[in-house]
């Protein structure tokens, strides 16, 4: 409005100043009756009033149309750039210099989109090169489990021990067999669900107490132990089955990623927002789980979230997995309200989360 108003006075002002210099022109010299010209001047002279209201009125529909017009061909350059941004994301937008904070908005919006289409093919790539390893690695345990159960069909009269060896070998290949159709499940159920919560009243130092105590045949497996210091009588509103399948997957991870004979360390306590560590106001519970083991370099550690990433990329049978695990962990901790984060330095790798306390 204040350009449409200025371009009106500047209009009149222009126009009153033209016919002043045409006026004072005209006066520096003689006419005569005989002239063509002088009656034409006579003419506008008696009209002046009405010829000014003319040219102004005038002057005035075409400015008005030209305001009214600009903002539809504004509106119609941005239309024209959000169709290029669908069809057509290489190449920057290019707006008039009006609509320079549109076109900044939008070339952000597209590298936005970018970025978003470069991670989804990564994310999607990394899931089908698992798809394609997971498949490869179910031939293996496969092939084994016929094969013993092969010959234990075939040979009879084997010795009760080599009967005993092969039933031994073959049910170890099954149960691999199991873990690898459950990633199959995991990946599907990460992709066609929605994680909701059922929260109740947990208490938090009794569940940690038991996930402990129930991994302690696998850390007696690989010569680990426990160090733990959990505050008790901690208690959260949350939903206990995802909780204890966030805890899992974080000991797991570092059983998996542990050093022979080390000692895994698992704390838990409240802290108030205030401290450094914490993320927010209220008090909160913090869960912190440390392992001895090869240091994550810092680009692998920025990704380890991400849902199909790995930290090796290639499987081995202890630690192969469809890289779903902490990815679920952290959508589950955010959507208790809380955070989670990972840290890697001097072989030591720790897993800490908050989850707001209730």
């Amino acid at each position: 409005m204040l350009r449409y108003a200025l371009s009106m006075i500047g209009f009149v002002i222009g126009l009153v100043l033209f016919v002043g210099l045409c006026w004072y022109l005209c006066t520096l010299r003689t006419w005569y009756y005989y002239e063509p010209l002088y009656h034409v001047l006579v003419l506008v002279k008696d009209y002046l009033i009405f010829i000014m209201a003319a040219i102004i009125l005038m002057g005035w529909t075409l400015i008005t149309r030209h305001f009214i017009n600009l903002p539809l061909r504004y509106l119609d350059e941005i239309v024209d750039a959000s169709g290029k941004l669908i069809t057509s994301r290489e190449e920057p937008v290019r707006l008039s210099d009006v609509l320079t904070d549109v076109e900044k908005q939008l070339n952000q919006f597209r590298l936005q989109g970018l970025q978003a289409q470069a991670l989804a093919r990564e994310a999607e790539q990394r899931k089908n090169d698992l798809v394609i390893y997971l498949a490869h690695d179910l031939k293996t345990p496969l092939t084994s489990v016929i094969g013993y159960l092969s010959l234990l069909q075939d040979e009879p009269q084997i010795s009760p021990e080599l009967r005993a060896r092969y039933t031994g070998i073959a049910l170890d290949k099954a149960l691999r067999l199991e873990e690898l159709i459950g990633e199959f499940f995991d990946i599907t159920r990460f992709n066609l669900t929605t994680l909701t919560l059922e929260p109740e009243q947990v208490n938090l130092s009794r569940m940690l107490e038991q996930i402990t105590y129930e991994f302690l045949p696998v850390l007696s497996d690989k010569g680990l132990s426990w160090q733990l210091e959990i505050q008790p009588d901690i208690r959260i509103n949350g939903d206990p089955d995802k909780l204890q399948r966030v805890f899992d997957n974080l000991i797991r991870n570092a059983v998996n990623y542990s050093y022979q004979n080390s000692t895994i360390s698992l704390s838990m306590g409240t802290v108030s927002g205030s401290t450094a560590s914490a993320p927010g106001a209220p008090p909160w519970i913090e869960i912190q789980i440390s392992n001895h083991g090869k240091t994550i370099p810092p680009e692998k550690l920025g990704r380890i979230f991400e849902q199909f990433f790995r930290l090796d990329s290639s499987r081995s049978s202890s630690t192969g997995g469809a890289g779903l695990g902490l990815a679920i962990s952290k959508e589950i901790v955010e959507l208790h309200g809380g955070r989670i984060q990972a840290e890697s330095a001097d072989e030591q790798i720790t897993f800490t989360l908050w989850l707001p306390q209730s």
